[in-house]
């Protein structure tokens, strides 16, 4: 678990920093790097959105999407992240009115993501943090820039973070033996994709429900299993 508790520390670290610098530059500073965050988010999806190689991926990850959809429609998975994060926006947020979308945001990037699963499986079957050491870098530094743009919201990602990485730890002998290298392929590119659809909602040019999804990454592996 040192990997995932390293992670959540970089998080709130991050994020406090983040924090005493919002709203010390102005608005049209911020916008722009808001903008340069969200392209940067994008860049990352794609990267992993093209990580399918063999000529089924495309349609695994096409159907894993669209069954995944209709999951995450059918159990409003999107207003469940919001409603989550409107009551810890009551107990922690104030009159915060960007901490929902920093909270849901920045939960959906450092959850979603071939880091997140195979440095909980390593952390967890032989007691090497190193992956999830590299993840809790590189999420530290992101978390500056999404709690400078939209605040204290993204500190609170750290519970998701806990429950997801911590519990895919826990399970790690089971997982490991189920997860193939083309099972998390499928899931990288399809978690990708929604990385690239939460870029797209901070630009503004879209409102895709990027949390009702999220199902395709277990779709993904069930529908893999079957082809590979």
């Amino acid at each position: 678990m040192i990997g995932t508790i390293v992670n959540v520390a970089s998080v709130l670290t991050g994020s406090t920093v983040g924090v005493l610098f919002r709203g010390k530059f102005p608005e049209k500073v911020q916008t722009t790097v808001i903008h340069g965050i969200s392209l940067a988010v994008i860049l990352i999806g794609m990267k992993m959105a093209f990580s399918i190689e063999k000529d089924p991926d495309i349609l695994l990850v096409i159907f894993s999407l669209v069954i995944g959809a209709v999951i995450g429609e059918l159990l409003q998975l999107e207003k469940r992240l919001n409603d989550f994060g409107e009551g810890l926006k009551e107990k922690f947020g104030g009159e915060d009115d960007l901490f929902v979308q920093g909270f849901v945001q920045a939960s959906l990037i450092y959850c979603v993501g071939a880091m997140a699963i195979m440095g909980s499986i390593q952390d967890g079957l032989n007691g090497d943090p190193s992956i999830l050491f590299t993840k809790s870098l590189l999420d530290g530094i992101t978390s500056i820039a999404f709690a400078a743009s939209t605040g204290i919201g993204v500190a609170f990602s750290v519970i998701p973070i806990l429950l997801y990485q911590g519990s895919i730890t826990l399970a790690a002998g089971w997982a490991a033996v189920y997860l193939t290298e083309d099972m998390i392929r499928i899931m990288t590119a399809s978690g990708g994709l929604l990385i690239t659809a939460i870029g797209l909602n901070m630009l503004g040019v879209s409102k895709i429900k990027a949390g009702n999804l999220l199902p395709a990454l277990l779709v993904a592996v069930v529908l893999t299993a079957f082809v590979f």
